[in-house]
């Protein structure tokens, strides 16, 4: 029997509510890390942000597993093949260029890679092992407050992504290699523990728009990531 439609409506609507408490929550203890690491004593102001840093972290990325349209836009017949969780490293670079009142400009730019793979269960029927690749890159502009000892951050920014999705050992197709319209968005916060280096989170949502379609399959639908980073800064 079908579910009816207004369940998948409702889950939907569930995830997305479920997301925003989660990049809420983040945030908030982002915030919590900053203003307790920009305390300084009376006698000597705070420095400024920056004027520059370069991020480097590391993740867990989780891609969906239930999804049958993606499944289908790379003749998957069994969606326990999709890899889902993985591992991932994001490279980023900032300058502050304008401080207004309380609140320090940004402009810079990140480098999201992520891989998992999956490998089929001893007697599983139908199951192929797969690997999954996404690779994205972006400009972003970022609005920053605390000090130099530590700052909370939002910051977004529209660039391209390359997500491969194939049997383990093919070559990929040329939907794995087509470049895709990027959007992401989120926030953090960087807590310094030395001069020159921080300890870092960073919450992001990641929107992949569709593939183009190359029969007979169907293009990859538009995806929605959500990662959490943790590593250090430097400046």
């Amino acid at each position: 029997m079908l579910a009816e439609p207004g369940l998948f409506v409702r889950a939907k609507r569930y995830n997305c509510r479920l997301h925003m408490r989660q990049l809420a929550s983040s945030i908030l203890i982002f915030l919590t890390i900053a203003l307790a690491g920009s305390r300084v004593s009376a006698q000597e102001p705070p420095p400024p942000i920056g004027p520059f840093v370069v991020d480097v972290h590391a993740s867990i990325p989780s891609f969906p597993t239930d999804s049958q349209e993606l499944a289908d836009s790379r003749g998957v017949q069994n969606l326990n093949s999709l890899p889902g969780r993985g591992w991932g490293a994001q490279l980023g670079a900032h300058y502050y260029f304008y401080r207004w009142k309380a609140l320090t400009f940004g402009i810079g730019g990140e480098l999201m890679v992520a891989r998992a793979t999956s490998t089929p269960a001893e007697g599983s029927t139908g199951v192929i092992p797969m690997e999954e690749r996404l690779v994205t890159a972006s400009p972003q502009l970022s609005f920053n407050f605390g000090s130099g000892h530590g700052w909370s951050y939002l910051s977004g920014g529209i660039g391209r992504s390359v997500r491969a999705l194939h049997e383990t050992g093919l070559e990929p197709s040329a939907a794995d290699v087509e470049s895709l319209p990027t959007v992401n968005y989120g926030g953090g916060a960087r807590w310094f523990i030395k001069n020159h280096l921080a300890f870092s989170l960073d919450a992001r949502f990641y929107e992949i728009q569709p593939g183009t379609p190359i029969p007979p399959q169907p293009g990859s639908p538009r995806t929605q990531l959500f990662i959490v980073s943790a590593g250090v800064s430097l400046k």
